[in-house]
């Protein structure tokens, strides 16, 4: 007999019919498919649709439709033989857009028209990708000397002590001093510049050595850093690529993603569900940023693109229809100053909003201020490592890129916030994503990549399915034998929290592994 009020009641009803509309998705599975998209960015048209329908129709490749879909065609296939086989046909049809593997729920239109998907499936499940990248720890180093040289060189000029030079060689700053007198006080600099300072006095590792010398027949001193330093730099780098890695892969909206560190320097990535490398590969090893400088408007830049040498404090750059441009060397502000960027369209042409952080606001409004009626460019700059081998032994080779995108007259004040134009919408919206999830300290490049395509969690998945119907009508004839009618209500019950562990998983879009199905038998 029913004691309960009859609220509960309606309430376990309630709950128990909503567990089961948010765990439905699950039944229907996924196709494999094909995502096509442009390279620039724009929207596909029912054109492109019929062009790769004709595309496959010549090759005689069986697919089971083909859409558009959220801007882009979606072709579904009965099979994965047949999805790879497209993959490969559509890549050489279709030049100037981007063929990717995926999988395309079957869940039917009214279900999607509530908002109800099926729960995202584990890398070992789903399939996915999995790269490891290596981070290069002499670069963060380097750099961190080169910035230690320079702030040693301001401090010596604000305190207006002379000296032969400030110079860098290796990993050693050298620097003589011409004041002798002053040679105290020069020590002080250079040991306030250092790092571990605070560290220092409370009794800690310094992270600098000095040591005082001749330098070109001058008093001088000469810095290098010490092995605690170098580990604290080469833990910092690791850390902070660790973390833009994990916030570029959050921009790209990536269920359940695995971003963490893998031995001294290397860090491992793993994307469920995402079957072609190549977006991800672009966005996670992409180093693109963007530069503000003043334009050089008082010498000739096709006299400098002529003769090959630009005028003293001025860079030679090129447009994208290779007009010359003299830039000043001066940098206004840089990527690393900007705290938002969101791709939008303005005026119907492809832009970028910036917002710049304090440091960087004052900098630009200083700039505009004193520049009004004179020209400005943005320059886009992209790093790409490449791992070379030379005399058996492998190293990094950076190559840099940069294309001035924009010029423009500064016709008012501003600060913090503006835009950025002359961009194609395929490099907009790369670049706001980029310039959100932050700069990668040092560079990486790719040691390794694979990708895990669904065969190998079809596998998984009946094996997982079936460990679980058996062990739930283990449980239920076991349970009906024994303890008769009172066992069927526990089955009953039993089979409502299959049910709401599903709609659960499905509501937070939380990725289930084989460890998860494991844990569901057991309850």
């Amino acid at each position: 007999m029913n004691r309960y009020p009859l609220w509960i009641n309606i309430l376990v009803l309630v709950v128990i019919v909503g567990g089961a509309m948010f765990a439905l998705p699950n039944i229907y599975g996924d196709d494999p498919a094909l995502q096509i998209t442009r390279e620039d960015g724009n929207p596909m048209t029912d054109i492109v649709r019929a062009q790769v329908v004709a595309a496959l129709d010549e090759q005689e490749i069986d697919f089971s439709s083909a859409t558009l879909e959220d801007e882009a065609v979606v072709v579904r296939f009965p099979e994965v033989a047949s999805q790879l086989s497209g993959s490969e046909v559509l890549g050489e049809a279709m030049p100037f857009h981007i063929v990717a593997l995926t999988l395309a729920p079957r869940t039917p239109g009214w279900l999607n028209f509530l908002g109800l998907e099926p729960m995202s499936l584990g890398l070992d499940l789903r399939g996915g990708v999995h790269f490891l990248y290596q981070v290069d720890l002499d670069s963060a180093l380097d750099q961190f000397m080169q910035t230690y040289q320079t702030d040693l060189r301001t401090r010596l000029r604000e305190e207006n002590i002379r000296n032969g030079g400030v110079d860098l060689q290796g990993r050693v700053v050298s620097v003589g001093i011409q004041d002798s007198e002053r040679m105290d006080d020069a020590e002080e600099i250079i040991r306030v510049l250092d790092p571990q300072a605070s560290a220092t006095i409370l009794g800690g590792t310094p992270g600098i050595n000095v040591n005082r010398t001749t330098i070109d027949g001058l008093p001088g001193f000469r810095v290098e850093p010490t092995q605690t330093l170098i580990v604290e730099r080469q833990n910092f780098a690791i850390q902070q690529n660790t973390v833009t890695l994990r916030n570029r892969v959050n921009e790209l909206g990536v269920a359940e993603p695995v971003v963490q560190r893998q031995g001294l320097n290397r860090i491992v990535v793993q994307l469920p569900g995402v079957q072609d490398p190549a977006q991800a590969e672009r966005i996670l090893g992409a180093t693109a940023t963007v530069e503000f400088r003043l334009v050089d408007w008082e010498n000739d830049a096709f006299t400098a693109d002529r003769t090959g040498r630009p005028p003293l404090g001025s860079i030679l750059r090129y447009q994208r229809d290779g007009t010359p441009t003299l830039l000043r060397r001066d940098l206004i502000v840089s990527g690393d100053q900007l705290t938002d960027a969101t791709f939008i369209y303005s005026q119907g042409q492809p832009a970028v909003n910036v917002r710049l952080n304090s440091q960087g606001g004052n900098r630009m409004l200083e700039t505009t201020q004193a520049n009004l009626n004179r020209p400005m460019a943005v320059l886009y700059v992209e790093e790409k490592p490449e791992l070379l081998e030379r005399d058996g032994e492998q190293i990094i080779r950076n190559t840099r890129e940069e294309t001035v995108i924009n010029v423009a007259t500064i016709r008012g004040i501003f600060s913090t916030n503006f835009q950025i134009t002359g961009v194609t919408p395929f490099e907009g919206q790369d670049l706001a994503l980029l310039l959100r999830a932050g700069p990668l300290a040092p560079p990486n490049f790719k040691v390794a990549d694979r990708t895990n395509g669904p065969t190998h969690g079809q596998d998984n998945i009946p094996r997982g399915r079936a460990a679980v119907l058996t062990g739930f009508l283990l449980v239920v004839l076991f349970m009906a034998a024994y303890y008769r009618i009172f066992g069927l209500t526990a089955d009953l019950a039993l089979f409502a929290n299959l049910v709401l562990i599903v709609a659960l998983l499905s509501m937070l879009q939380a990725s289930l592994t084989l460890p998860g199905i494991a844990g569901i038998v057991l309850t």
